[in-house]
């Protein structure tokens, strides 16, 4: 499984990369604004994309958008602080899969990518 992260925290997106390759997974690649997210997403084609929805150019929703136009076959995790329902909703009409809100816990990330794992 080879997965994008995608926030503008170095810190956050160093976390989520260690404990992800701690746990077997592929970190493929690191974005820190929208624009950096969609040119890696072309490149790299992850099968798993972590996406924050508050970014410096651009929201996580206007990625996401841009992605599914682009007709990638992806698997949008959202992790945000931003936790209210509308933002929430929004982000599962236009494809995404999960919303966690910042804070989260990392088993509840560890237990969504187990599962996709063994869907596949």
């Amino acid at each position: 499984m080879r997965i994008l992260i995608v926030d503008d925290s170095t810190y956050i997106r160093s976390s989520l990369k260690t404990l992800l390759e701690q746990h077997g997974y592929n970190v493929v690649g690191e974005a820190k604004n929208g624009e950096m997210a969609i040119d890696l997403t072309m490149e790299l084609k992850p099968d798993v994309i972590t996406l924050d929805n508050i970014l410096p150019d651009m929201t996580g929703l206007d990625v996401l958008k841009t992605i599914n136009t682009n007709d990638f076959d992806l698997y949008v995790i959202m992790i945000s602080a931003v936790g209210q329902q509308s933002a929430i909703v929004e982000a599962k009409e236009n494809g995404a899969k999960h919303y966690l809100v910042k804070p989260f816990d990392n088993s509840e990330l560890l237990s969504i990518l187990k599962e996709l794992d063994e869907e596949t």
